[in-house]
């Protein structure tokens, strides 16, 4: 959000102005955009600041691991990391008006470390101008047959978009090469478009309208990925470290127009 909210406690708003603004010394522009931006009277906010700081052992606590799929998933986690924001996050930049469309996997490494895989099988396309993204078009929804969904990435470029970190196999311009699950399609980056991030995947489940992928902007136009990671990744119900779960969904879960 724009601004932090007022916090029932100055004595903890002393403290977050005090956390944020040393982040900022310590990570410089990225990190103290993100920690302006977080709603710091969230109850998932102070791990998020944890992660921030910079601490490798409170980043390690954080981190998910998961390189095979859950049982009874059809999804493989695109990239290790900590799930930071979650699907249908109010949380800044994002508001109660217009959620997080995906998740977000921040990676505990500089940019191009991190690898990210295909989740599933499918067609993948790298529009002519896309720096830092790559879709992937899956015919038919393991979930919900008879749909076609599309998995999108993006983030996997330097903070200026000089240098992107999507394997060589896919270059702009790329349509309809067909992946396996678990391919190796890049590396985590900190691209924005301009904007300062920190370095990580966010990865999306969009939908198809005429067999074109939809606005992923559009909150109304995603799915949630739990039930397919077989995990719970919605801001209304995930752990603190998500993980393999027979249930990842709750009667919080909150939904865009795909479901979930």
């Amino acid at each position: 959000m724009k601004r932090i909210r007022e916090l029932a406690s100055g004595r903890y708003r002393l403290w977050i102005i005090g956390s944020a603004a040393a982040l900022c010394l310590l990570l410089g522009g990225a990190a103290f955009v993100i920690v302006r931006e977080i709603v710091v009277d969230d109850p998932r906010s102070p791990d998020l600041m944890r992660w921030f700081s910079g601490d490798a052992e409170a980043q390690r606590e954080l981190i998910t691991v998961q390189r095979e799929t859950c049982p009874g998933a059809p999804f493989l986690l695109p990239a290790d990391g900590y799930i930071g924001l979650l699907y249908g996050d109010p949380r800044g930049p994002y508001t109660a008006e217009r959620r997080h469309q995906g998740i977000d996997i921040f990676s505990p490494a500089d940019p191009g470390v991190v690898p990210v895989l295909a989740a599933y099988d499918g067609y993948l396309t790298r529009e002519v101008d896309w720096l830092s993204s790559l879709i992937i078009r899956v015919p038919d929804d393991p979930l919900q047959p008879g749909r076609q969904i599309w998995l999108y990435y993006t983030h996997m470029a330097n903070t200026t978009g000089t240098l992107d970190y999507i394997d060589d196999a896919f270059p702009p311009g790329t349509r309809e090469a067909f992946v396996r699950q678990g391919t190796l399609l890049g590396y985590t980056g900190d691209y924005g478009g301009g904007r300062p991030v920190a370095v990580h995947l966010h990865f999306s489940i969009v939908l198809d309208e005429g067999g074109q992928y939809r606005n992923e902007l559009e909150f109304s136009n995603t799915v949630d990925p739990s039930r397919y990671l077989g995990m719970a990744v919605n801001y209304g119900c995930a752990e603190r470290v998500p993980a393999c779960t027979g249930q990842p969904s709750c009667a919080g879960t909150v939904l865009g127009a795909g479901g979930g």
